[in-house]
């Protein structure tokens, strides 16, 4: 793995523009650059990243079928009960999936290491998807890169056929939905309604401030039309704590990610695993974050920790104590969350910052990756999105 400056397309930007790509510049500063790209080869990419993928895939799905059958596991996670029924059923009923991003710590040598999972609203998919393929396209055909030049990227057409595969089991009408003023969320699902057409479902869309809640406790749409399949790029725990969140199990709306997933985008799941899987080459030690930690966390944690609330998002309310004790932390909404330490096991470090790897699973199938770059080395929503390539 390396780090390879090149040069970016003199009319990129007006390509981004043409193809809907219009979060490629956040608040005057470049997201999407590809000034440098990250290069594996594909022993790295196959033994490192695809392989560890599709096996801490399996573990997380292990682990959210032991939290169905336990409640205390459910309640450990610090989910509501009023939803635990529902979220239950949902896994019984092999209520379907789409897609997910875990991230991951990776320098080239030695096991990437987990930090967490990204499966109920996980973001930079058209991103990895498909502008970082036009980008490798594009920059063959202007010799930029060698003509034998690949990436691992197979998340659209795996997004395509996981739409068509639970295509008959969604109840119609099918909406995607996501906050009206977000233009990256925006952008991320009028991409996977693209993805879903292809499959052949006919979709609409609805902002989520629009949705409704009928007398009957069925959610509708603009013209009171009940909802059948919600695509919702808006986070479960989220809906939990609406107004309308009550209503949610008895409506019989399908979601998109399911209720299930709400196990699996609480950073709980962290210790959980280290509890099955102590000292699995992937995993980092992780333990709840309890008053009787103290006593014990010299002993637990001894090269340092990084403690993360059960339901930030994007870098926030992060502290990192580091092995020489210096200290770095993000601020941010989530300070009232239930908290986790891991082991501390900082990004590496290229020239440019420190790259964290997306790892993406769809329909249960590793499909390739994205890298984000930030400056510091906690990963946040100012971090870059910088593309790679398989040498």
């Amino acid at each position: 793995m390396r780090r390879i400056e090149i040069a970016e397309r003199p009319d990129w930007r007006a390509s981004a523009e043409r193809l809907g790509f219009r979060f490629h510049t956040i608040a005057g500063e470049v997201y999407w650059d590809e000034r440098a790209c990250y290069a594996f080869t594909l022993g790295e990419i196959e033994r490192d990243i695809e392989t560890p993928t599709g096996e801490l895939h399996e573990m997380a799905m292990d682990l959210v079928a032991d939290c169905v059958r336990d409640e205390a596991l459910l309640k450990r996670l610090a989910i509501p009960e009023t939803y635990w029924n529902w979220i239950a059923d949902s896994w019984r009923t092999a209520a379907p999936h789409v897609y997910g991003r875990m991230d991951l710590a990776y320098d080239g040598h030695g096991p990437a290491k987990l930090y967490e999972f990204n499966y109920d609203t996980p973001t930079s998919l058209y991103e990895a998807a498909f502008f970082q393929w036009h980008w490798l396209e594009e920059q063959k055909q202007r010799g930029v890169l060698p003509a034998n030049a690949d990436q691992y990227n197979l998340i659209q057409e795996n997004l395509i056929e996981a739409f068509g595969a639970i295509a008959r089991r969604l109840p119609r009408p099918f909406y995607f939905s996501a906050v009206r003023e977000s233009v990256e969320d925006q952008a991320t699902i009028t991409y996977l309604r693209d993805c879903a057409e292809q499959a052949g479902i006919a979709t609409k869309a609805i902002a989520v401030e629009d949705i409704g809640l009928a007398k009957d406790g069925r959610f509708t749409d603009l013209d009171d039309g009940v909802i059948g399949t919600l695509f919702k790029l808006y986070p479960l725990e989220f809906m939990f704590a609406e107004e309308f969140g009550e209503a949610l199990p008895k409506s019989g709306i399908h979601l998109i990610e399911p209720p299930w997933k709400a196990i699996l985008s609480n950073k709980g799941v962290l210790p959980l695993l280290w509890q099955r899987h102590e000292n699995h080459p992937n995993l980092l030690p992780a333990f709840f974050d309890e008053a009787q930690f103290e006593d014990d966390a010299r002993a637990a944690l001894p090269a340092g920790w990084v403690r993360k609330p059960f339901f930030s998002r994007e870098g926030a309310n992060i502290e990192m104590h580091l092995a020489d004790d210096s200290t770095t932390a993000s601020a941010g909404p989530y300070d009232d969350a239930p908290t986790i330490r891991q082991a501390v096991h900082p990004l590496p470090r290229f020239d440019g910052g420190y790259p964290l790897v997306g790892s993406w699973v769809v329909g249960d199938r590793p499909s390739g990756i994205g890298i984000r770059e930030d400056a510091t080395l906690i990963t946040r929503d100012t971090a870059r999105f910088v593309p790679h390539i398989i040498e």
